[in-house]
Order: structure tokens, then C-alpha cells, then sequence
């Protein structure tokens, strides 16, 4: 992470850069100065070529210092100009409660969630969040990879990874509260140009070979032309890095992740400029995970719907999305590939992300700015999403494995049966780049849409 999050925005205006505390596209990069020497899994850069750094995904912090108490939606919109929603609004926005009285909360399925550096305050953030909003607590199971520095309040690489880390353990847990969770810290070398990649693919492959996890939920990525090798057609320092997800789609492990946070372009090497063409991004470009991309929603302060979903594009970013410069079409998305044309579309489904629809988190890692603060980005929708295969794995009574074949397959019968509701408004338009429209049925910007969480978990399941 050559940049802080906070210049990650550079082409945003003063204001947004101000309210945007910790905008970082969910697949902006930094330019690193060596290839990925010492690790045996990492992609062939070279010693001297640029390598793809992995940055935190989490985009939108509002407020610099944190709040003593969540506001209400209506207050939100008043006192601060943006939409903020609590878990228990998503609960009942995306139909999640009937689930719960059926006992499905994700018991006995475990979501691993990788991220740099972690939280040192993780397990007592998620109290005081559960507390708050009366959800049961679990005991976060924290695994650190290689070696981790020592927490630093004041290195913004340190702050930035730890919103990330409680923004993805609070609601992966707000969803599925009875799904153990591994938050797996991982130990980048910042300032040697060492991407984290490898280092994060070694650990997913390893916590699935001891059959740790039946979920895994990525809120990074970097964009695929940053990859050494891709200008000249050459992609194996990326496709070099794929062991972990094929040896998850071996073990039947769902593997998820983020769209985006930067519409239809993405950060260049610099980690500061934007593609001024459409891009797409890895992790979420694989075929083998599934891409979660980003919706707005608009709700009341109990969580109702006053207007449909649309695909994110606010004043902070919108929803990443578009066709993969790599992979080729995968068999599952054949049905829609008059949308794709030859190339891998992404994302496949779509969760909240907007910033103008924010989430509340509950942060304490950083002395000077403890309390409740809000947070967006297609990093938000994945670990929401991650809660929802949970709950479906659990009523399954297995893992569910790679997603898009289930996914294209119940997106070909009626809403009422797959849970899969079509988003059809908005675009991913952002910078200088026309993005993509959302339209009835599959689009690059919403992918087949969003859910109704309790007709589509029994839907995946097959229940």
C-alpha cells in the first residue's frame, strides 16, 4: 500500500476526499518496487518489474471521529446528508427474519475472512456491536499468517485493513450469527513492493486443507492490467496465484468476492489514477469465485423499502463491474453471454454497498476516533453475502461449492422460486468512464440482481 486510504481518491473532489476518510476502491492497488521474492507460491514477476499490492476494499468512513451512538436513517439523512442503515434493517430488507425463527442462523458453518494486519480490538468492536443491536456473540477465532507487525494506530496501512477487518467480521456475523468466524491476519510487506497476495492465497489454501472453511469472503483485489506480463497477453503472474481457489472448488468451499468500488474502471499501479477505459479486477474476476457487486438501497428507519434497489453510483464510487481481460466465459454463464460476449462478466450477484446507504460499525482500534462510524463498498456486500451462503450451507447440511452454476440456473425460474430479485435501474458509470446500464435480466453492473434472503437460501440449498 505505497498510498494512505485516504489519498486513494485522488480524481475525487476536495469534499468528497474529506467525507470519504478511508476511499479505497475495493480494487485499488500501489506499485511495488520488487516481484514476490521469498514466497514459493507467488506469481513469476522478476525482481525489478511492478507487482500488484492488495489494499483494504472498505470505502467511506463519514465521520473522522467516532460517534457515541448510531443514528436513525431519518437522522442520518438530516444531520449528515447520507442514508445509514443498522444490521437490523438489513435483516428485514433482504427477509432474513423468517429464516431465523426457523433456527437456519448459520449454525456449524464457518466463514473465513482474510484480511492484512486484522484488528487488535476485533473480539470487543463485535460485543459492543452485538450489544448494541441485541444480536447473540461469538467468540472470533483469529489466525495470524506469517509474521504480523505489531499494531499501529498511527500507520494508516494498520487503520485502513482494520476497518476493513471489522466491517467484514460484524456483518458476515450480523447475517449468519451463529456461523463461527476465522478472521485470518496476514502480514504484507508494505514498503518493499512484496504484493500480500500470496501470502493471502497461501492461507485460504491451507485453512481448506484443514477443513476449516466452507466460506471464504475476499473484500480485496487488484486490477487485472496491473498484473505483470498482461500488456504483452502473458497472465501467468495472476493465473499463477489461482491454487487456493481451485483447491477450494476441489473441497466444495465457497469462495466470494468483492466487485469493486470504482464502477467500470479501477485503480492503476500508482494506486492514486484511474484506468480512463473499463478494467476489471482479481480476485472477482475468476471464474472460480463468485463477484459480489454493489446495490443502493433506500430504506425507512425500520428497514422498509421506500423505492426498488439500484446499482450503487453515488458521490464515493459505484459498483465495480464489467468483462474480465483474462478469463475467458465460464460454461455457467453461457446463457447470458449475448452480455458478456467471450469474457468472464462479473459481478453475479449484487448486495448493498452504497455509501449513501451506509453501514454502522462499531471501531476502537485507533484511540483518537473510538465510536460508531459508516462504512460502504462492495467490501460491505461481500460479507453480507458470505452470512447468507452460511445460513443456506447450514440448511443444506453441506457445503455449497462453487456458486455460478446455482446461481445462473435459478436466475432461469421465476422470482417466487429462486429468491433472486432483478435490479434494473442505475449504472456503474465513474471518473471519466461510461459504465454499464442496469437492464431486465443479467448486466454488467448488478449481475442477476439481489436476493430476498428467505427464498433464496432454500432455493440454494434445495430445500
Amino acid at each position: 500500500m505505497g498510498t494512505s486510504p485516504a489519498t486513494a481518491g485522488t480524481r475525487r473532489s476536495a469534499t468528497v476526499r474529506a467525507l470519504a476518510l478511508l476511499a479505497v476502491g475495493a480494487t485499488a492497488l500501489s506499485t511495488g518496487g520488487a516481484g514476490a521474492t521469498g514466497l514459493a507460491a507467488g506469481p513469476a514477476t522478476g525482481s525489478r518489474q511492478p507487482s500488484p499490492h492488495v489494499r483494504p476494499a472498505s470505502s467511506g468512513h463519514i465521520t473522522a471521529a467516532g460517534r457515541v451512538a448510531p443514528l436513525p436513517t431519518s437522522q442520518c439523512v438530516t444531520e449528515i446528508g447520507i442514508h445509514c442503515y443498522s444490521p437490523l434493517q438489513y435483516r428485514t430488507a433482504y427477509n432474513l427474519d423468517p429464516l431465523y425463527r426457523q433456527g437456519i442462523t448459520g449454525k456449524g458453518r464457518t466463514i473465513v475472512i482474510v484480511d492484512s494486519f486484522g484488528s487488535p480490538t476485533i473480539q470487543h468492536d463485535l460485543e459492543v456491536f452485538d450489544q448494541q443491536w441485541g444480536i447473540p456473540d461469538t467468540q472470533v477465532e483469529v489466525v495470524k499468517w506469517g509474521e504480523v507487525p505489531p499494531f499501529d494506530p498511527t500507520n494508516p496501512d494498520h487503520t485502513g485493513w482494520a476497518g476493513e477487518s471489522t466491517l467484514d467480521v460484524e456483518y458476515a456475523h450480523a447475517v449468519a450469527p451463529d456461523a463461527h468466524i476465522i478472521l485470518v491476519e496476514t502480514g504484507v510487506a508494505e514498503t518493499e513492493g512484496v504484493t500480500g497476495l500470496p501470502e493471502m492465497m497461501d492461507a485460504e489454501k491451507a485453512l481448506i486443507k484443514a477443513g476449516r472453511a466452507d466460506v471464504i469472503s475476499q473484500s480485496f483485489g487488484a486490477t487485472e492490467n496491473t498484473f505483470p506480463g498482461y500488456d504483452k497477453g502473458d497472465f501467468k503472474s495472476l493465473t499463477d496465484l489461482r491454487y487456493a481457489f481451485q483447491y477450494a472448488a476441489a473441497h466444495d468451499v465457497t469462495v466470494l468476492a468483492a466487485s469493486g468500488d470504482a464502477g467500470a474502471t479501477d485503480y492503476q499501479a500508482d494506486g492514486e489514477n484511474l484506468y480512463p477505459y473499463k478494467v476489471n479486477s482479481w480476485p472477482s474476476s475468476d471464474p472460480l469465485v463468485t463477484s459480489v457487486g454493489g446495490t443502493r438501497l433506500t430504506l425507512d428507519d425500520t428497514g422498509r423499502r421506500t423505492a426498488p434497489d439500484q446499482v450503487w453510483h453515488d458521490d464515493y464510487g459505484a459498483a465495480g463491474g464489467g468483462v474480465s481481460g483474462v478469463f475467458a466465459r465460464p460454461w455457467y454463464q453461457t446463457g447470458v453471454a449475448k452480455v458478456t460476449g467471450n469474457h468472464r462478466g462479473t459481478p453475479d450477484i449484487s448486495m448493498s454497498a452504497a455509501v449513501d446507504g451506509a453501514a454502522w460499525t462499531y471501531e476502537s482500534y485507533d484511540p483518537a476516533r473510538v465510536g460508531w462510524h459508516l462504512t460502504g463498498g462492495t467490501s460491505e456486500a461481500t460479507p453480507i453475502f458470505s452470512g447468507v451462503v452460511a445460513l443456506a450451507a447450514q440448511l443444506a447440511g453441506h457445503r455449497l461449492g462453487q456458486l455460478g452454476p446455482r446461481l445462473y440456473g435459478l436466475a432461469l425460474t421465476p422470482p417466487q422460486f429462486s429468491g433472486i430479485v432483478d435490479v434494473t435501474a442505475g449504472d456503474n458509470s465513474w471518473d471519466t468512464v461510461t459504465g454499464y446500464q442496469a437492464a431486465k435480466g443479467y448486466d454488467l453492473a448488478s449481475g442477476l440482481g439481489t436476493i430476498d434472503a428467505t427464498r433464496f437460501v432454500h432455493a440454494l440449498a434445495g430445500r
